[in-house]
């Protein structure tokens, strides 16, 4: 296993641009709006697109054998999408201990600015054999990275 990675832009003033996702129909429901369903999916695409940009993507912390599942998952929706909107996803790292993060997220309207939807989602981070593992103990540069990324978030 490889404790080291090289993250990109080591700079501490990280500028996080919001994820966009434009609706597509088959996304859409009966009423023909977008199932609710979807929004969980947008945050997972939110949240890879925000480690992309810190400099750590998913797939390099796989290869360091490191998962971060899902504990959690809350939702509200606040107005609709439809087939053909762009979404704008404000994602935003607010808890971080090196064992666990928590994230939140603020979908808004990109043409009209009006709130579409608030969520937030924990995860964890495990090893490949399922056991919780510690980024400060194990991985320091990568509890550098999250915790940098935190306080520049705040």
């Amino acid at each position: 296993m490889k404790n080291e990675i090289q993250l990109a832009g080591q700079e501490t003033d990280i500028k996080v641009r919001p994820y966009e996702h434009h609706a597509k129909y088959y996304e859409t429901d009966q009423m023909g709006i977008i199932h609710h369903s979807n929004y969980v999916k947008w945050m997972e695409e939110a949240r890879m697109d925000l480690m992309e940009q810190i400099g750590l993507s998913y797939k390099q912390m796989e290869a360091m054998e490191i998962i971060s599942p899902v504990l959690s998952i809350s939702v509200e929706y606040h107005s609709m999408v439809h087939f053909d909107d762009t979404v704008v996803i404000q994602t935003k790292l607010v808890k971080y201990n090196g064992v666990k993060m928590e994230l939140e997220y603020v979908m808004t309207d990109k043409e009209t600015g009006e709130l579409r939807t608030t969520a937030k989602s924990s995860h964890c981070f495990l090893n490949r054999s399922g056991k919780p593992i510690s980024l400060k103990r194990a991985y320091p540069e990568l509890d550098t990275k999250f915790f940098e990324m935190k306080e520049d978030m705040e």
